[in-house]
């Protein structure tokens, strides 16, 4: 061999053994070293109070002050569990997407949040485990008297609502929308404003003729109807079962860890039945503030916020007898009707629910929490038998029945709105309805059980042509006829009453069209 091939064969040689040390260098850096540095860690460390880490992605609204509380906090440590909040700013696009990419274990939606964002991802990556709270005020739509005066004046072409994109005001602006018959309202009618403050600081500029309605939740509410001139148009204690907040569970994270999300869900529970039953709620709201809300503010902010007990989501779920159950809305309903609040409104550009409301929630859990007899104060209702007592429906907060009126009360009434339903059709001449007015009228006893605090003021209209006593007796035989089904259809007697629309300072219209019902939504001034 030539003294050329054994230098070429040494100089192999020697990169290959360069070549091994160089692995063995790489593979003591990044795998033996770490791995002997971990086992003097583990050595020398303690094994930790927690088991669990949650992460929950939600924003400031005072209604999730329970989940921030230290009470919370103090029974999740008893779990082993730390909870990790991330304020997202109700960036609720952001807040699905990290669910999506598991970055969030759980979030905290609006209902029709949840749907809006679920539908611009393209699917639904959490499931409803709990309704939180109901807003019953805490939201409001608000006018000017000599402008937006009642909810059926922005039935003009002009009039535009000021509000907070993706918003539970916005949504309630919607929820007004889709309900009302505005047809005049034209459909570019959001002027989007940067938050509750924003909208109040534009109510506050406005004329007192503006044509706007002011969205906006408290304490700017409370602020903005101290202000002379201020007319409150809806509000959401006018509502059943529309603003909804939920906590919702990434799937993955629900599937393989269902006991500690029952945990997590008892632990709040029992968090929520502890402060009311000490009175600590608005203390209790004031401290989660951090300054930013005085006591007065706190205490609207309590009354116009319902956090769901455990009765109630047990009513919500479906998990009551009828009877037990009262008024409450079945979850599975309202996720239906806000979908089509929000598709009617343009909120959504595609149904993602599908007619299947069930695969958006999960009710397990609160079907074993009911088995198991579970009640926040168990401890107290322990019976003699030794088994646990679940509180009776006194614990249901419903809505009750309104009073019935006099006839000068009906007319009387504060007018809301007219109600927006499709168009009637009686059998000429005559007050029979045919079947597509009575699908129309079903469709419209739903739409009244979502506003409980408003009585129905049937009118039949009159034509200007032809026989004016008969054409009166006709358009009350047809409002009788309306008022009759719906009635039948589940709206309380108390609420409905039929009248003809001339005697209500309604003039007669021209044309077989004018022949018809409406139906006018009202309040007592008391």
């Amino acid at each position: 061999m030539s003294d050329d091939k054994k230098s070429l064969k040494l100089i192999i040689i020697a990169l290959i053994w360069v070549f091994i040390a160089a692995c063995i260098a790489v593979g003591y850096k990044f795998f033996i070293k770490p791995k002997l540095e971990r086992n003097v860690v583990n050595k020398t460390a303690s094994a930790g109070s927690y088991k669990h880490e949650i992460d929950l992605h939600l924003d400031s609204f005072s209604g999730y002050a329970l989940l921030r509380s230290p009470a919370f906090e103090k029974r999740l440590k008893s779990l082993s569990a730390r909870l990790t909040i991330t304020d997202d700013g109700a960036d609720y696009n952001a807040r699905i997407k990290a669910l999506e990419k598991g970055e969030a274990d759980m979030a905290v939606f609006t209902v029709d949040s949840f749907l809006a964002a679920g539908t611009r991802l393209g699917k639904f990556p959490g499931s409803i485990v709990l309704i939180i709270d109901e807003t019953k005020g805490a939201d409001a739509i608000i006018g000017k008297a000599g402008g937006i005066a009642a909810l059926q004046d922005l039935n003009r072409s002009d009039a535009r609502i000021v509000a907070t994109p993706d918003s539970p005001s916005e949504f309630l602006a919607r929820v007004a929308i889709a309900s009302f018959n505005l047809p005049d309202l034209p459909k570019k009618w959001l002027k989007e404003a940067d938050g509750a403050a924003d909208a109040y600081k534009r109510f506050r500029a406005a004329p007192s003729n503006a044509p706007e309605a002011y969205v906006m939740w408290e304490p700017y509410v409370t602020r903005a109807l101290e202000e002379p001139g201020a007319t409150l148009l809806l509000d959401s204690s006018k509502l059943r079962g529309y603003i909804l907040d939920v906590l919702v569970v990434e799937r993955s994270f629900l599937a393989n860890n269902h006991d500690l999300v029952k945990d997590v869900v008892k632990a709040y529970l029992q968090t929520g039945y502890e402060i009311e039953q000490k009175k600590q709620l608005e203390k209790l709201v004031l401290d989660d503030a951090n300054g930013e809300l005085d006591a007065k503010q706190a205490k609207n902010l309590v009354s116009g916020i319902e956090w769901k007990n455990t009765m109630e989501n047990y009513a919500h779920f479906d998990l009551l007898a009828a009877e037990r159950a009262g008024d409450l809305p079945l979850l599975e309903d309202s996720i239906l009707k806000i979908n089509q609040v929000l598709m009617q409104t343009g909120g959504i550009d595609e149904d993602r629910v599908g007619g299947q409301p069930n695969l958006l929630f999960y009710d397990r859990i609160f079907r074993e929490l009911k088995s198991e007899g579970f009640h926040p104060s168990r401890p107290l209702t322990i019976l003699a038998d030794g088994n646990p007592k679940i509180i009776d429906s006194k614990e249901l907060r419903g809505y009750g029945v309104l009073p019935p009126l006099d006839e000068a009360e009906w007319k009387g009434l504060k007018s809301v709105g007219e109600m927006r339903v499709d168009n009637l059709s009686f059998g000429r001449g005559t007050a029979r309805l045919n079947m597509s007015s009575q699908r129309n009228l079903k469709n419209l006893a739903t739409k009244l059980e979502s506003f409980p605090s408003y009585y129905v003021k049937v009118l039949g209209t009159t034509r200007s042509e032809g026989d004016p006593e008969a054409n009166r007796q006709l358009a009350q035989a047809r409002a009788t006829a309306a008022a009759k089904f719906l009635t039948e259809a589940g709206v309380h007697t108390n609420r409905v009453h039929a009248h003809v629309a001339q005697e209500h300072g309604i003039p007669a219209l021209q044309g077989g069209s004018a022949q018809s019902v409406m139906f006018v939504v009202g309040e007592t001034d008391y």
